[in-house]
């Protein structure tokens, strides 16, 4: 287990939740916000950290009704595998689609998707994503996608080094290219999950 990984004694029992959930689910809605990047229509990627993890685990206990130990950690072994360690980030990648018509044109399109993503950064350098092994065996499919995607990147030194202004995350899925320079806010907060702590 990391540093950064969640442990039972992170999960607030219900009673506690519910007492701090309004303030906390606020604190992660402006959060995720600083970690949202839009690519593009259909596509969008949040940046996971500890934070928008626990809110995971915590409202998956409180809507399953998990009360024990055992039934908690499942959570987190499942979680805490998108908890990004110094050098690395963890993103969920969604499909944006509303309606059936969406669906039906987009799911076969975007076959491959997940491992479209790529960082591009100020020394010339690339970082493309890699799939969580264990979500790659669940969704990904040869004639059609999954609307939700579990994705890592790995950074080198050097490459943590260059992540600064200019930064581009792009798509380059041949049937869905975009690209977009991340804000300093987001640059701020992905250099955090990047760097190690002081």
């Amino acid at each position: 287990m990391s540093s950064r990984s969640l442990t039972l004694a992170d999960i607030a029992d219900t009673r506690a939740y519910e007492r701090e959930r309004e303030e906390f689910r606020t604190h992660v809605i402006e959060v995720k916000r600083r970690r949202r990047v839009h690519l593009g229509t259909v596509v969008t990627v949040v940046f996971e950290n500890r934070d928008t993890m626990r809110f995971q685990v915590q409202e998956m206990a409180r809507v399953e009704r998990i009360f024990t130990d055992a039934g908690i950690q499942e959570e987190l072994d499942v979680y805490n595998a998108l908890i990004p360690e110094p050098g690395q980030l963890c993103a969920t990648l969604f499909l944006e689609l509303t309606t059936d018509d969406q669906m039906r044109e987009w799911l076969p399109k975007l076959v491959g998707v997940e491992r479209s993503l790529v960082f591009r950064l100020g020394d010339g350098s690339e970082v493309r994503c890699t799939v969580e092994a264990g979500h790659a065996s669940q969704l990904t499919r040869e004639n059609v996608t999954a609307a939700v995607h579990f994705v890592e990147f790995h950074f080198t030194p050097d490459q943590v080094a260059a992540f600064g202004d200019g930064v581009v995350l792009a798509i380059d899925h041949p049937d869905y290219l975009e690209a977009v320079e991340l804000s300093p806010v987001t640059v701020a907060e992905l250099l955090a999950d990047l760097s190690e702590p002081a």
